[in-house]
């Protein structure tokens, strides 16, 4: 989506951007601010750090360089928003599964479109579980868009 466009998309006035700093969070983020900044809508933009207690106790500096690196990616999430002068809010979520954490978020800011990338951090788990991206879309009431790779 160029920019310069008018926004195709009528009362879209709230987003929210899903990212976990993947290269695929990277081309949705891309498409969050364009999207943004063209219909003149305020970003909201969540990254879930997914930790259980188990993991917590036994890796504690673990969890802390995991906490500092969300916090980073936000950081420079935000200064790109920023760069286009786009209203933003960041929020950072831990605990529970991330797909739960979007959809709650997107219906506490009452957001019009989520937009995440079509996959995110890879593992055997997330194989084995389910992709966050089917389950928002799954679980959610307002439009998903998933930017591919």
């Amino acid at each position: 989506m160029n920019s310069s466009s008018t926004c195709s998309i009528q009362g879209l006035k709230n987003i929210l951007l899903a990212s976990d700093g993947s290269t695929y969070s990277e081309k949705a983020m891309r498409e969050a601010i364009s999207l943004a900044k063209a219909c003149h809508a305020k970003l909201y933009v969540i990254s879930v750090i997914e930790i259980n207690a188990e993991y917590a106790t036994m890796a504690p500096n673990v969890v802390e360089k995991i906490e500092q690196e969300t916090k980073e990616l936000l950081d420079e999430v935000k200064a790109c928003v920023d760069k286009e002068g786009i209203e933003s809010e960041m929020i950072t979520h831990e605990g529970q599964e991330a797909w739960r954490s979007i959809v709650e978020e997107a219906k506490a800011k009452k957001v019009d479109m989520i937009v995440m990338g079509s996959h995110g951090r890879t593992g055997l788990t997330r194989l084995l579980m389910g992709s966050v991206t089917a389950k928002v879309i799954g679980h959610m009431p307002c439009k998903v868009l998933v930017v591919p790779a």
